[in-house]
Protein backbone atom coordinates (compact mmCIF):
# COMPACT_ATOMS: atom_id res chain seq x y z
CA UNK A 1 0.00 0.00 0.00
CA UNK A 2 1.72 3.38 -0.90
CA UNK A 3 1.39 6.19 1.02
CA UNK A 4 -0.10 9.54 -0.07
CA UNK A 5 3.73 11.74 0.48
CA UNK A 6 1.58 15.06 -0.05
CA UNK A 7 -0.52 14.34 3.07
CA UNK A 8 2.18 12.72 5.05
CA UNK A 9 4.50 15.96 4.28
CA UNK A 10 1.57 17.31 6.52
CA UNK A 11 1.62 15.29 9.39
CA UNK A 12 3.48 17.61 12.07
CA UNK A 13 2.11 20.70 10.53
CA UNK A 14 -1.49 18.69 11.85
CA UNK A 15 0.24 17.76 15.02
CA UNK A 16 1.13 21.34 15.36
CA UNK A 17 -2.65 22.47 14.39
CA UNK A 18 -4.11 20.16 17.42
CA UNK A 19 -2.02 21.59 20.10
CA UNK A 20 -3.30 24.87 19.35
CA UNK A 21 -6.74 23.77 19.00
CA UNK A 22 -6.36 22.02 22.19
CA UNK A 23 -4.85 25.58 23.79
CA UNK A 24 -7.59 27.39 22.92
CA UNK A 25 -10.05 25.47 24.54
CA UNK A 26 -8.11 25.44 27.65
CA UNK A 27 -7.82 29.39 27.49
CA UNK A 28 -11.34 29.37 26.87
CA UNK A 29 -11.48 26.94 29.81
CA UNK A 30 -9.77 29.09 31.88
CA UNK A 31 -12.07 31.66 31.84
CA UNK A 32 -15.17 30.27 32.27
CA UNK A 33 -16.28 30.00 28.49
CA UNK A 34 -19.06 27.64 27.47
CA UNK A 35 -18.03 26.11 24.43
CA UNK A 36 -21.21 25.20 21.85
CA UNK A 37 -21.83 24.10 18.69
CA UNK A 38 -24.65 25.72 16.26
CA UNK A 39 -26.14 24.29 12.84
CA UNK A 40 -23.82 24.66 9.90
CA UNK A 41 -26.68 24.65 7.63
CA UNK A 42 -29.06 28.14 8.50
CA UNK A 43 -32.28 29.60 6.73
CA UNK A 44 -30.79 32.85 6.70
CA UNK A 45 -27.21 34.58 6.80
CA UNK A 46 -26.46 38.05 7.82
CA UNK A 47 -26.52 39.84 4.42
CA UNK A 48 -23.27 40.97 3.82
CA UNK A 49 -22.67 43.28 0.38
CA UNK A 50 -19.54 41.09 -0.29
CA UNK A 51 -19.57 37.87 0.80
CA UNK A 52 -21.57 34.67 -0.85
CA UNK A 53 -23.42 32.10 1.22
CA UNK A 54 -23.55 28.43 -0.83
CA UNK A 55 -26.75 27.27 -0.87
CA UNK A 56 -27.40 23.68 0.78
CA UNK A 57 -31.03 22.60 -0.13
CA UNK A 58 -33.50 25.50 0.77
CA UNK A 59 -31.30 26.52 3.43
CA UNK A 60 -27.13 27.85 3.48
CA UNK A 61 -23.91 26.66 4.83
CA UNK A 62 -22.78 29.42 7.55
CA UNK A 63 -20.47 31.93 6.54
CA UNK A 64 -20.24 32.29 10.33
CA UNK A 65 -22.14 31.22 13.29
CA UNK A 66 -22.45 34.62 14.70
CA UNK A 67 -26.40 34.75 14.46
CA UNK A 68 -27.02 31.45 16.29
CA UNK A 69 -24.25 32.17 18.91
CA UNK A 70 -25.58 35.81 19.31
CA UNK A 71 -28.95 34.24 19.61
CA UNK A 72 -27.62 32.30 22.68
CA UNK A 73 -26.51 35.53 24.42
CA UNK A 74 -30.04 36.70 24.20
CA UNK A 75 -31.30 33.11 26.09
CA UNK A 76 -28.74 33.82 28.72
CA UNK A 77 -25.62 32.36 27.81
CA UNK A 78 -23.05 35.12 29.09
CA UNK A 79 -20.00 33.85 27.79
CA UNK A 80 -19.46 31.08 24.71
CA UNK A 81 -17.30 30.59 22.24
CA UNK A 82 -17.14 27.80 19.31
CA UNK A 83 -14.67 26.05 16.56
CA UNK A 84 -16.58 25.70 13.54
CA UNK A 85 -16.29 25.40 9.84
CA UNK A 86 -17.84 28.03 7.97
CA UNK A 87 -18.31 28.23 3.73
CA UNK A 88 -18.27 31.29 1.62
CA UNK A 89 -18.42 30.75 -2.23
CA UNK A 90 -16.05 31.81 -4.90
CA UNK A 91 -12.91 32.23 -1.96
CA UNK A 92 -9.85 30.65 -3.13
CA UNK A 93 -6.34 32.23 -2.69
CA UNK A 94 -2.89 31.84 -0.67
CA UNK A 95 -5.28 33.09 1.79
CA UNK A 96 -8.70 31.88 1.01
CA UNK A 97 -10.35 28.63 1.25
CA UNK A 98 -13.75 27.92 0.33
CA UNK A 99 -14.50 25.85 3.67
CA UNK A 100 -12.44 27.02 6.24
CA UNK A 101 -11.94 27.04 10.33
CA UNK A 102 -13.49 30.18 12.42
CA UNK A 103 -13.05 30.63 16.14
CA UNK A 104 -15.55 32.93 17.44
CA UNK A 105 -16.80 34.01 20.94
CA UNK A 106 -19.02 36.63 22.67
CA UNK A 107 -18.53 37.64 26.06
CA UNK A 108 -21.47 40.06 28.07
CA UNK A 109 -20.86 42.64 30.28
CA UNK A 110 -18.00 44.12 27.98
CA UNK A 111 -16.67 46.26 25.19
CA UNK A 112 -14.21 45.89 21.90
CA UNK A 113 -11.56 47.06 24.11
CA UNK A 114 -12.08 44.22 26.38
CA UNK A 115 -12.20 41.83 24.01
CA UNK A 116 -9.07 43.65 22.38
CA UNK A 117 -6.98 42.35 25.79
CA UNK A 118 -8.72 38.92 25.56
CA UNK A 119 -7.77 38.53 21.83
CA UNK A 120 -3.98 39.91 23.07
CA UNK A 121 -3.69 36.80 25.52
CA UNK A 122 -5.05 34.51 23.28
CA UNK A 123 -2.80 34.87 20.58
CA UNK A 124 0.24 34.94 23.45
CA UNK A 125 -0.79 31.73 25.34
CA UNK A 126 -1.44 30.19 21.67
CA UNK A 127 2.18 31.19 20.43
CA UNK A 128 3.47 29.77 23.53
CA UNK A 129 2.06 26.25 22.96
CA UNK A 130 4.10 26.18 19.76
CA UNK A 131 7.33 27.22 21.85
CA UNK A 132 8.18 30.06 19.95
CA UNK A 133 7.41 32.47 23.14
CA UNK A 134 6.66 36.44 22.52
CA UNK A 135 8.71 36.38 19.16
CA UNK A 136 7.68 35.01 15.91
CA UNK A 137 9.17 35.14 12.59
CA UNK A 138 6.76 35.07 9.64
CA UNK A 139 8.15 35.58 6.02
CA UNK A 140 11.31 36.44 7.59
CA UNK A 141 10.02 39.20 9.55
CA UNK A 142 10.44 39.11 13.72
CA UNK A 143 7.30 40.17 15.10
CA UNK A 144 6.78 40.82 18.67
CA UNK A 145 4.02 39.41 20.63
CA UNK A 146 4.79 40.94 24.15
CA UNK A 147 3.14 43.69 25.72
CA UNK A 148 2.04 46.89 24.48
CA UNK A 149 0.18 45.34 20.78
CA UNK A 150 -0.17 48.67 18.66
CA UNK A 151 -3.58 50.09 18.95
CA UNK A 152 -4.42 52.18 15.67
CA UNK A 153 -7.51 53.80 14.09
CA UNK A 154 -8.62 53.80 11.18
CA UNK A 155 -8.61 57.23 10.79
CA UNK A 156 -4.79 57.37 11.82
CA UNK A 157 -4.34 54.44 9.00
CA UNK A 158 -5.12 56.36 6.31
CA UNK A 159 -3.68 59.19 7.46
CA UNK A 160 -0.15 57.37 8.35
CA UNK A 161 -0.54 54.86 5.24
CA UNK A 162 -3.35 55.52 3.09
CA UNK A 163 -2.11 59.04 1.47
CA UNK A 164 -5.03 60.36 1.92
CA UNK A 165 -8.12 61.09 4.17
CA UNK A 166 -10.43 58.38 5.75
CA UNK A 167 -13.40 60.71 4.65
CA UNK A 168 -11.90 61.31 1.20
CA UNK A 169 -11.61 57.73 0.84
CA UNK A 170 -14.86 57.02 1.79
CA UNK A 171 -16.82 60.32 -0.22
CA UNK A 172 -15.33 58.48 -3.21
CA UNK A 173 -15.82 54.99 -2.62
CA UNK A 174 -12.06 54.24 -2.51
CA UNK A 175 -11.95 52.82 1.05
CA UNK A 176 -11.76 48.71 0.42
CA UNK A 177 -9.39 49.62 -2.34
CA UNK A 178 -6.93 51.68 0.07
CA UNK A 179 -7.26 49.38 2.51
CA UNK A 180 -6.27 46.48 0.46
CA UNK A 181 -3.27 47.75 -1.34
CA UNK A 182 -1.68 50.45 0.55
CA UNK A 183 -2.92 50.23 4.49
CA UNK A 184 -3.48 46.26 5.09
CA UNK A 185 0.45 45.20 4.02
CA UNK A 186 1.81 47.99 6.40
CA UNK A 187 -0.16 46.59 9.39
CA UNK A 188 1.73 44.52 12.19
CA UNK A 189 4.92 43.82 10.79
CA UNK A 190 6.75 44.44 13.93
CA UNK A 191 4.08 43.97 16.39
CA UNK A 192 0.58 43.22 15.98
CA UNK A 193 -2.20 45.95 15.55
CA UNK A 194 -5.67 46.61 16.60
CA UNK A 195 -6.86 48.59 13.43
CA UNK A 196 -10.25 50.05 15.68
CA UNK A 197 -13.41 52.85 14.95
CA UNK A 198 -14.25 51.99 11.52
CA UNK A 199 -16.30 54.40 9.73
CA UNK A 200 -20.34 54.07 10.63
CA UNK A 201 -20.74 53.15 6.91
CA UNK A 202 -18.39 50.15 7.49
CA UNK A 203 -19.53 48.85 11.27
CA UNK A 204 -21.53 45.75 9.87
CA UNK A 205 -23.38 44.54 13.29
CA UNK A 206 -20.92 46.97 15.48
CA UNK A 207 -23.30 49.45 17.56
CA UNK A 208 -21.95 53.15 16.63
CA UNK A 209 -19.79 54.84 19.46
CA UNK A 210 -21.88 57.26 22.08
CA UNK A 211 -19.61 60.00 21.70
CA UNK A 212 -18.58 59.70 18.09
CA UNK A 213 -21.52 57.86 16.06
CA UNK A 214 -19.51 58.21 12.74
CA UNK A 215 -17.06 55.93 13.71
CA UNK A 216 -18.54 51.92 14.80
CA UNK A 217 -16.88 50.13 17.72
CA UNK A 218 -15.16 47.32 15.43
CA UNK A 219 -11.43 46.28 15.66
CA UNK A 220 -9.76 44.37 13.34
CA UNK A 221 -6.42 42.18 14.32
CA UNK A 222 -3.59 42.17 11.83
CA UNK A 223 -0.12 40.08 12.03
CA UNK A 224 2.49 40.25 9.30
CA UNK A 225 -0.22 42.29 7.07
CA UNK A 226 -2.42 39.61 7.45
CA UNK A 227 -5.76 40.30 8.65
CA UNK A 228 -6.55 37.55 11.17
CA UNK A 229 -10.03 39.02 13.30
CA UNK A 230 -12.84 41.11 12.68
CA UNK A 231 -14.65 41.71 16.32
CA UNK A 232 -17.37 44.38 17.29
CA UNK A 233 -19.30 45.88 20.22
CA UNK A 234 -22.43 44.30 19.25
CA UNK A 235 -25.56 46.32 18.43
CA UNK A 236 -28.44 45.36 20.21
CA UNK A 237 -30.97 47.74 18.71
CA UNK A 238 -33.04 45.27 16.60
CA UNK A 239 -34.75 48.51 14.68
CA UNK A 240 -31.53 49.68 13.75
CA UNK A 241 -29.97 46.36 12.75
CA UNK A 242 -33.10 45.77 10.63
CA UNK A 243 -32.56 48.72 8.72
CA UNK A 244 -29.14 47.88 8.13
CA UNK A 245 -29.64 44.28 7.06
CA UNK A 246 -32.03 45.63 4.61
CA UNK A 247 -29.42 48.34 3.65
CA UNK A 248 -27.24 45.60 2.72
CA UNK A 249 -29.75 43.53 0.99
CA UNK A 250 -30.57 46.35 -1.39
CA UNK A 251 -26.65 46.70 -2.11
CA UNK A 252 -26.72 43.01 -2.62
CA UNK A 253 -29.69 43.51 -5.18
CA UNK A 254 -27.75 46.65 -7.23
CA UNK A 255 -24.86 44.42 -7.54
CA UNK A 256 -26.94 40.81 -9.04
CA UNK A 257 -26.04 39.22 -5.86
CA UNK A 258 -27.77 36.28 -4.79
CA UNK A 259 -30.92 37.04 -2.50
CA UNK A 260 -31.34 36.31 1.38
CA UNK A 261 -34.35 36.05 3.42
CA UNK A 262 -33.75 38.35 6.65
CA UNK A 263 -33.20 36.37 9.89
CA UNK A 264 -36.17 37.01 11.47
CA UNK A 265 -36.03 34.85 14.98
CA UNK A 266 -32.82 36.62 15.36
CA UNK A 267 -33.97 39.95 14.75
CA UNK A 268 -36.48 39.09 17.23
CA UNK A 269 -34.79 38.24 19.74
CA UNK A 270 -31.73 40.81 19.74
CA UNK A 271 -33.64 42.85 22.45
CA UNK A 272 -32.89 40.72 24.52
CA UNK A 273 -29.12 40.52 24.27
CA UNK A 274 -27.49 41.97 26.29
CA UNK A 275 -24.54 44.96 26.17
CA UNK A 276 -21.54 42.53 24.92
CA UNK A 277 -18.91 41.83 22.22
CA UNK A 278 -17.65 39.38 19.91
CA UNK A 279 -14.88 38.29 17.37
CA UNK A 280 -14.57 36.17 14.63
CA UNK A 281 -10.84 34.58 14.20
CA UNK A 282 -9.84 33.12 11.64
CA UNK A 283 -8.42 29.63 12.94
CA UNK A 284 -6.27 28.50 9.33
CA UNK A 285 -4.82 32.04 8.85
CA UNK A 286 -3.40 32.14 12.52
CA UNK A 287 -1.68 28.87 12.73
CA UNK A 288 -0.03 29.54 9.24
CA UNK A 289 1.38 32.87 10.88
CA UNK A 290 2.16 31.10 13.91
CA UNK A 291 3.82 28.18 12.21
CA UNK A 292 5.61 30.62 9.44
CA UNK A 293 3.71 28.82 6.33
CA UNK A 294 3.50 30.46 2.87
CA UNK A 295 0.04 29.57 2.34
CA UNK A 296 -2.91 28.78 3.86
CA UNK A 297 -3.20 25.18 2.16
CA UNK A 298 -0.25 23.78 4.19
CA UNK A 299 -2.12 23.55 7.43
CA UNK A 300 -5.00 22.22 6.38
CA UNK A 301 -5.63 18.51 6.00
CA UNK A 302 -6.71 18.88 2.27
CA UNK A 303 -7.38 21.93 0.37
CA UNK A 304 -10.34 21.62 -2.35
CA UNK A 305 -7.91 20.19 -5.30
CA UNK A 306 -7.00 17.53 -3.17
CA UNK A 307 -10.92 15.91 -2.74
Amino acid sequence: MSYNWGLARKAETLSARACITNEVRKFFARGGYLEVETPLRIPAPAPETHIDAIPSGDSFLQTSPEICMKRLLAAGCERIFQISHCWREGERGRLHLPEFTMLEWYRAGTDYFGLMDECEALVRSLADSTGTGERIVFRGNGIDLGHGWERLTVREAFSRHGGMALEEAVAGDLFDEVMVERIEPRLGMERPTFLYDYPSCRGALARLRHDDPTVAERFELYIGGIELANAFSELIDPAEQRARFVHEASLRASLGRRPYPLPEKFLDELARMPSSAGIALGVDRLIMVLLDAASIDEVVAFTPEDL
